[in-house]
Order: C-alpha cells, then sequence, then structure tokens
C-alpha cells in the first residue's frame, strides 16, 4: 500500500506538553462523551495504515501491545492488518487483562493475528505500541529486552504515540523508532527525537472547540486524516 502524505509544519511552540495532552484528552472524552474504544480504533487504524504504507504482504510484521489503551490501539492495528491479508505477530511482555484490550486481542486473534513465536530470526517491522504517553519509569526488565533487541535488529521500527521508554532529550534506553504516529496533536516531546525521525499525526476523533480550549492548532484532518508532520522549518 502507498500514500502521497500532506504535510504538515507544526513549531514547537504550538506543541503540547504531555500533561497539556492528558488534560486536552481527558476533557474531550468527559465533555463530548468520546468512547474511549472509538479513539482506540481510529488510532488503531491510523497505525494500521502507516504500517501497511511500509510493508507488503510477503513481510513478518510483530505488534508489542501492553494493557493499556495504548496497546488496544496495537492490537486495533494488528487485526485491521490480519484481515488485510498480513502476517501479524503478536507481542505480549504482560497479560492483557483490562476489558478493553482484552477485547481487541480477542478480535485481532479471530481475525488471524497470531500469538505464537515468529517462525524468523527477526521481524520486517516491529511496532511498539507497549506503552504509550501514560508511561512510567522505570520500565520492567520484559520491557527493557524488547527494546534493546528491537533496536538491535535491521527491522523498521514505527511506535504509536511516544516511543517506549522515550523521555526526552536525556532518555538513553527507549523504543528508535524510524516513524512515530502521534496522536490527535504535536506534542513538544517529540522535538527531542532525531531530526531523520518521521512521524504523523492522525485524527482521534477531537473536535475543533477542544484545541482552540488547549491553545493548540486543530490540524486539518478534514483535508486528510493522517499528515505527516514536519517539526523544523524547512526554509
Amino acid at each position: 500500500m502507498t500514500n502521497a502524505w500532506q504535510d504538515i509544519y507544526l513549531p514547537e511552540s504550538e506543541a503540547l506538553d504531555l500533561s497539556s495532552f492528558k488534560d486536552m484528552d481527558y476533557y474531550a472524552v468527559k465533555k463530548f462523551y468520546l468512547p474511549i474504544e472509538l479513539m482506540m480504533e481510529n488510532a488503531g487504524w491510523a497505525l494500521a495504515i502507516i504500517v501497511a504504507a511500509s510493508s507488503n504482504k510477503k513481510d513478518h510484521i510483530l505488534i508489542g501491545a501492553g494493557n493499556g489503551n495504548n496497546g488496544g490501539g496495537g492490537l486495533v492495528a494488528a487485526r485491521r492488518l490480519a484481515g488485510w491479508g498480513y502476517t501479524v505477530h503478536l507481542d505480549l511482555p504482560v497479560p492483557i487483562t483490562k476489558p478493553l484490550p482484552l477485547q481487541q486481542l480477542k478480535r485481532a486473534v479471530a481475525f488471524g493475528a497470531l500469538l505464537q513465536d515468529m517462525p524468523e530470526a527477526e521481524p520486517d517491522i516491529w511496532v511498539d505500541a507497549y506503552l504509550g504517553f501514560s508511561q512510567y519509569l522505570p520500565l520492567s526488565t520484559s520491557f527493557t529486552n524488547r527494546i534493546k533487541r528491537a533496536n538491535a535488529l535491521d527491522a523498521k521500527r514505527i511506535a504509536l504515540d511516544i516511543p517506549t521508554g522515550f523521555t526526552g532529550k536525556n532518555s538513553t534506553l527507549y523504543f528508535k523508532a524510524n516513524t512515530v504516529i502521534c496522536l490527535a496533536a504535536a506534542k513538544k516531546i517529540l522535538f527531542d527525537l532525531d531530526k531523520n525521525t518521521e512521524i504523523f499525526i492522525s485524527d482521534l476523533g477531537i473536535p475543533q472547540e477542544v484545541y482552540q480550549r488547549f491553545h493548540t492548532p486543530s490540524p486539518p484532518f478534514d483535508t486528510s486524516p493522517i499528515l505527516r508532520w514536519s517539526r523544523f522549518d524547512q526554509k
């Protein structure tokens, strides 16, 4: 699958810190009755589109998912990709027990996502949907071991929202994504990633009023629900 991405430039001054984004996310859910499952579906759909655009049907795709909403988004992507005919393996460092991620896991497996170990020595694409923007450090060994292995492999690495282990410019051990799908709004922390990291912003279904309330521009999702974000002025 190929896409001609629409580019958008947003400077750091217009991005949100993580605390503000959490408040924005909570406000949108409460005021506009947005179901978490709907937002999870939107996030997973965008992730699946980006992964499909980065791969072909012969590739082995490994999607790592945790027991939270970000993991649920990864499992939505696994379901969609499996439904489109891609070979998808699931990596679950912790048991999936929360109701929404567990429901998404059941759906992904029903669609053909694989729980058994990969037959290949390494995946062609490794997706980080382990923790997301609410992650807490230090990470457990089950996560750090996976990050070390992923970073050592010659595989394309894609992260859903904030890469696991990444806390800013002084981060040491984190999932070194080639591509990041930033959810809903530009986030300041992503300016500390390597300048060559490709970043997209995807629509979660949050209305313009919420962006205005939190003093950040609403991306033009009406023209494209997935935008390629340029963090640095090219002039």
